[in-house]
């Protein structure tokens, strides 16, 4: 418990509010402590009634209680009482109404597997599989409601509530190190990718600056402690680029073999799209004359993370484009062969009924939908188009190589290409909605082919007189 702050003896504790949500229901217990309300939202009843029965337990035996954090200035009751799950679970609810769903379903991922990894093994033990099932679905889902004890897997949730370790415990380095071993393994027992623990791990070190703000430790014990699994390195392999040739090539492909989709995947190679922002593109916010450059005006991004992780229901949801406000828009400019072939995807296809140009018009099976279309295309559509087209277009050596791997590799191509062209940094940054600071460090990469042409300048500009480079070369003496 943090030392210095005011204390008060002057607490009301309410009862507990219960809130019946269209989706979920919560329970929050609230207090005044001289004054100031302070309130704290859990996912079960039981978890709201053990918390405030602490604090009627501190304010009886006359703890004063801490104005700033509003708890028991001992923090005995509370903080020994309260179990690492218990954590989690505030956690995840506090961050859930903000967060995106892809975002509530990495939160999600990084809390599973430390409480995995920070129960005491005892009889009775469920599955890993089953536990991490209950966890991940249920726990740390708060959309449903499905930590309720009428849930699927109560009994392996109830059994995890029981025999998590104390929160407390954490201020030892080996709980952490064992947390962060389980964020640094997949579920195959393999080394994670350094992206992936630096994901996890930033969630975990969040949930304990959370435990710094409510008191419960001095300082954040996650700091203390020296791991690593791997620099992160954000920077392009200039090996996924591929060159204006080979994306014509590529784009072509596409168009002989999934034309509904050529649109989608020239926009991201001409304009930089991401694939959220693609499929949030309208015909409104397109300015196609028929001859030069146009623009298109980006005022979102459709992001995908799943029916449970939406508060609409639906798989996938319209949000804010990255790094942006809200209703915030970016301005991008489409090279003229990317207007040519926008226009001939209007020519060709109907918009969807929001004016959207790239819908899902085949269901299961391929069976083709009827208009009106409503729903944006689905990416598996568009994973599936790619990698026909690199097979059709591409040698087998290159299919082999990681030469356009994936879409998101034509967005990598554009950048590189705008800022090999000369463009300015801060210019291409403004139209790709980065920094200027990560753009130059992630992808101001050379595109397919370009070192070749850089030594030809660099033998020119050395030939210096006109005489061939290799008659400067020295020779070994006689």
């Amino acid at each position: 418990m943090m030392h210095g702050s005011a204390t008060s003896h002057d607490v009301r504790i309410w009862s507990i509010a219960k809130y019946r949500g269209r989706t979920k229901t919560t329970y929050t217990v609230r207090w005044l402590v001289a004054g100031k309300k302070i309130q704290r939202t859990f996912a079960t009843a039981k978890l709201a009634d053990s918390f405030r029965t602490n604090l009627v337990v501190a304010a009886r035996a006359g703890d004063g209680f801490d104005v700033q954090t509003g708890l028991p200035a001992s923090a005995t009751p509370v903080t020994k009482s309260r179990s690492w799950f218990e954590h989690a679970l505030d956690y995840s609810s506090v961050k859930w109404p903000s967060a995106s769903p892809r975002h509530r379903k990495g939160i999600a991922e990084a809390l599973t597997a430390v409480t995995i990894a920070l129960v005491r093994p005892a009889p009775g033990m469920p599955d890993e599989t089953e536990l991490r099932r209950a966890l991940f679905r249920e726990a740390f889902n708060l959309r449903d409601g499905r930590t309720d004890p009428s849930g699927g897997n109560a009994e392996a949730i109830a059994w995890v509530a029981k025999h998590s370790v104390p929160l407390s415990s954490l201020a030892d380095s080996r709980m952490i190190r064992r947390a962060l071993q389980a964020l640094g393994t997949t579920l195959k027992g393999e080394v994670a990718a350094p992206a992936t623990v630096a994901r996890k791990r930033a969630t975990l070190n969040n949930a304990l600056e959370y435990a710094v703000e409510l008191g419960y430790f001095d300082s954040n014990p996650l700091l203390r402690v020296r791991w690593s699994r791997g620099r992160h390195v954000e920077a392009v392999d200039k090996r996924v680029v591929v060159n204006p040739e080979q994306a014509r090539r590529l784009l072509d492909a596409v168009w002989a073999g999934s034309p509904a989709v050529a649109g989608f995947l020239a926009s991201m190679y001409y304009a930089a799209l991401r694939p959220g922002e693609a499929r949030s593109l309208r015909k409104a916010d397109c300015n196609l004359p028929e001859t030069g450059w146009g623009e298109l005006i980006l005022t979102g991004s459709h992001q995908t993370a799943g029916r449970a992780w939406t508060d609409s229901g639906e798989s996938g949801d319209d949000r804010a484009l990255k790094h942006r406000p809200k209703d915030h828009a970016r301005t991008v400019p489409a090279h003229p062969e990317l207007v040519a072939i926008l226009r001939r995807h209007l020519a060709t296809f109907a918009v969807g009924v929001d004016g959207r140009l790239f819908v899902a018009r085949t269901g299961r099976a391929g069976v083709p939908l009827p208009p009106p279309f409503a729903n944006p295309v689905s990416m598996n559509m568009v994973y599936r188009a790619w990698s026909a087209a690199r097979e059709a277009a591409l040698t087998p050596a290159q299919v082999a190589t990681p030469l356009g791997r994936r879409p998101y590799d034509l967005r990598h191509a554009c950048l590189s290409t705008w800022l090999n062209a000369g463009v300015p940094p801060a210019q291409v940054a403004e139209w790709a909605g980065h920094g200027v600071s990560v753009l130059l460090q992630v992808y101001a990469k050379c595109v397919d082919g370009e070192d070749e042409l850089a030594r030809r300048r660099i033998e020119s500009a050395m030939a210096g007189s006109g005489v061939e480079a290799s008659a400067r070369i020295p020779r070994d003496q006689p």
